[in-house]
């Protein structure tokens, strides 16, 4: 959400934000949110004019009974007696158009960096840069869910016969394997001075409509039913939402805080759910970093946070190219966003295996999360960052790293965190 007094001083600003993001249909709403911020600030003004009224005549009312003035006080009395009501009145319709201010900013994008492509949706995003170069296969490259089959490690029939298709059962090795990706994401964070915390895998309605896009929470999350309760998508959500309606000293700045969790999304849209594959499914694990910062550092932590997800990829010796998203196809919370993408030599292109946004104020002010400083108090910043996705991770590692007998080499990290096993083959 952005910050009304940035529309009320820098409108052209928003508006311009609005037309470079293709959202025309968004200009009436910003105008609505500069009228009624107007009608707000009239009766703000109103309201303290009658609470200084109440205060002189209260002065008055202490002066004639020093005088003796008995009609005087009389008068004094009666208008004092109404000015409360006045108050009132002028508190609730101001109280209204905090609401209906608040609904609107809460639609309204936040403002871009300087360096987000101008695009219309995700063909205009721009590469930035390449890590690694893709291997060159002397056969047929076979698709991950083929090798994971052949291996005998993956089970996808199970899974859609108990629960429907966008799940799996992962074992032996390869579950191993997933389990060593967590292991070496993690350690990798606490590494980099980021505190492992371990979330709740539900949230309150309230937290989610406030801490994510209204199309996410339509298309993405799903609710428990009966309860006003919500699974998360990813970690993000819950470590960033402890944090909700606090106020913290910025001597506590930055918060780096990395989680394991596991995952669920609804993934309804245009991509739909792959009815037998690890690549886009319902249920998932991740491990997710977030930061709370003083915004002067900002761009620097998204920097730096993008660079671990990198450097994880790099290790694991995968090719990966960095995305900066344009304006048409960044989320409204976000101020700037890149995602990482994995090389698939299968279908001799990149998929998206991990995503680093920075949304400035945006997130903290919607959560209320605040900061007190050398400045007053004020708003952080947020950001948050995909160190893995281990599902789409494996898909990157069986298919780069397959060997022609259908095994699959281990990346070397990982050697420590499979018991020494170095080869996925069949037993």
């Amino acid at each position: 959400m952005i910050d009304i007094k940035l529309v009320r001083e820098n409108p052209e600003l928003i508006k311009d934000t609005i037309l470079k993001k293709g959202k025309k249909e968004l200009l009436k709403a910003l105008e609505e949110a500069i009228d009624k911020d107007e009608k707000w600030r009239e009766l703000k003004t109103k309201a303290d004019a009658l609470r200084a009224d109440r205060n002189n005549v209260s002065r008055d009312i202490a002066e004639a009974k020093k005088a003796g003035n008995n009609k005087k006080i009389g008068e004094l009395m009666k208008k004092a007696k109404d000015i409360p009501d006045e108050i009132a009145k002028i508190e609730n319709k101001s109280g209204k158009l905090e609401d209906e201010i608040r609904d609107i900013l809460i639609r309204l994008p936040n403002v871009m960096h300087p360096s987000v492509p101008i695009g219309k949706d995700a063909s205009d995003n721009k590469v930035l840069e390449i890590v690694g170069k893709p291997r060159t296969f002397d056969f047929p490259v076979k698709s991950h869910t083929e090798i994971a089959e052949n291996l005998g490690m993956v089970d996808f029939d199970a899974s859609s016969r108990v629960t429907g298709n966008g799940f799996y059962y992962l074992q032996n090795e390869l579950a191993l394997l997933n389990q060593a990706l967590i292991r070496f994401a993690i350690d990798t964070m606490i590494k980099k001075g980021f505190s492992y915390v371990e979330t709740p895998l539900m949230l309150r309605g309230e937290i989610i409509k406030n801490v994510t896009d209204l199309h996410d929470m339509k298309n993405q999350i799903y609710k428990i039913q009966d309860e006003e309760l919500y699974l998360i998508g990813t970690s993000e959500h819950a470590l960033i939402s402890r944090y909700a309606d606090t106020i913290l000293s910025e001597k506590q700045l930055p918060v780096k805080q990395a989680s394991y969790s596991m995952c669920f999304r609804k993934e309804v849209g245009s991509h739909g759910i792959d009815e037998k594959g690890l690549f886009r499914t319902h249920q998932f694990n991740k491990v997710e970093m977030i930061s709370i910062c003083v915004p002067e550092e900002s761009m620097k932590i998204y920097e730096e946070m993008k660079g671990i997800t990198v450097e994880i990829f790099k290790r694991l010796g995968l090719p990966i190219r960095v995305l900066a998203i344009c304006s048409g196809d960044l989320g409204d919370l976000k101020h700037v966003q890149v995602d990482i993408e994995a090389w698939s030599p299968r279908t001799r292109g990149y998929f998206e295996v991990g995503s680093c946004s920075n949304l400035t104020d945006a997130q903290a002010r919607r959560l209320k999360i605040r900061c007190d400083g050398s400045r007053g108090r004020y708003v952080p910043h947020t950001l948050n960052n995909t160190a893995i996705a281990t599902s789409r991770a494996l898909v990157a590692i069986l298919e780069n790293c397959q060997h022609k007998d259908g095994s699959v080499k281990v990346p070397d990290v990982l050697h420590d965190y499979m018991n020494g096993i170095k080869v996925l083959k069949k037993s």
